[in-house]
């Protein structure tokens, strides 16, 4: 197949551009940020740097290319930003949604298209484990937009028969993510540690995510591709809770690195889901399941930082 991957270059999408690449895919990717994480496979795959919320280049784009899928990762990914150039932020996770399911519509209506979405548009949950059917309360900008772009994908399955799928992710981590403390706050953790600095985490670690290894996350997405049944949404998650205390003692034993606990930010109590974990059953009837422990995670993830020099 022909599969186009809008922020193919990121973080997911350079992992999942590898890998499908191996499946032996014809990997197209669009984007308008360096393109430093798919260097290894620039010449195997067809690369272009467009912003998906100009409708008119993409549109040519997608016309000339004709993917079979188009998988849609492209998107400011941080909350904070989201506050910061809040209309910024509508157009990358909301526009440019709509703008490629408007373009399948008109042009490629038999391209199957597969939404990225985060857990971050439920909220703070009001009971866990959450499922497919939790009330969606998102406390960012962020959270609005992502959560709006699930419903136009929805709305375009329903009413123009296109075939779509949904997935949310919920804490990912591993190699090849931006280190910043408000965009992935695991893998910053992570990098503070493998520089032997003193990490920092709030309420003395007190508070549980459901976390998972970015190749978990990449063999569910290629699950979703192959067997995703259309319309569906489905979660990808490890369905186990991991402490932040444990992130910080296990970062201890692994590096030279101290963990220090500090109160949370006025702000960050504000937009904070809490407690969060995940029951990934849906996926899992499709026949994935997670592989690799957060433990497991975090030492690959500091020998990815130690071979590159990070």
């Amino acid at each position: 197949m022909k599969i186009m991957i809008t922020g193919g270059a990121g973080f997911v999408g350079s992992h999942l551009s590898e890998y499908l690449l191996k499946k032996r895919h014809k990997i197209v990717i669009c984007t308008k940020t360096s393109v430093k994480n798919v260097d290894s496979i620039r010449e195997k795959i067809e690369l272009e740097k467009i912003d998906v919320t100009n409708y008119a280049k993409l549109e040519k784009f997608i016309i000339k290319k004709k993917p079979d899928v188009i998988i849609h990762l492209a998107g400011n990914t941080s909350h904070s930003k989201s506050f910061e150039s809040p209309f910024n932020d509508l157009d990358s996770n909301t526009k440019s949604t709509l703008n490629i399911l408007e373009i399948i519509r008109k042009t490629l209506p038999k391209c199957k298209f597969i939404l990225g979405s985060t857990f971050v548009v439920i909220g703070k949950p009001k009971k866990l484990p959450v499922n497919e059917f939790t009330e969606c309360n998102p406390t960012t900008l962020y959270g609005v937009n992502r959560l709006s772009s699930e419903y136009y994908t929805k709305i375009y399955n329903q009413v123009y028969g296109i075939n779509t799928n949904i997935f949310r992710i919920t804490n990912s981590f591993g190699p090849k993510e931006q280190i910043i403390p408000n965009k992935n706050a695991i893998n910053y953790l992570i990098h503070k540690a493998f520089k032997n600095e003193d990490i920092t985490i709030y309420n003395d670690g007190k508070f549980f995510r459901d976390i998972i290894y970015i190749s978990d996350v990449i063999s569910a997405i290629n699950c979703i591709i192959r067997k995703g049944k259309q319309g569906e949404l489905y979660w990808i998650s490890s369905n186990k809770k991991t402490w932040f205390y444990q992130i910080g003692n296990e970062l201890e034993k692994l590096t030279k690195a101290k963990t220090k606990y500090v109160k949370q930010p006025k702000y960050t109590k504000k937009v904070d889901v809490g407690n969060f974990v995940v029951n990934n059953s849906k996926i899992k009837k499709l026949g994935w399941n997670p592989k690799i422990s957060v433990k497991e995670g975090i030492i690959e993830t500091l020998k990815y930082f130690k071979e590159n020099n990070i």
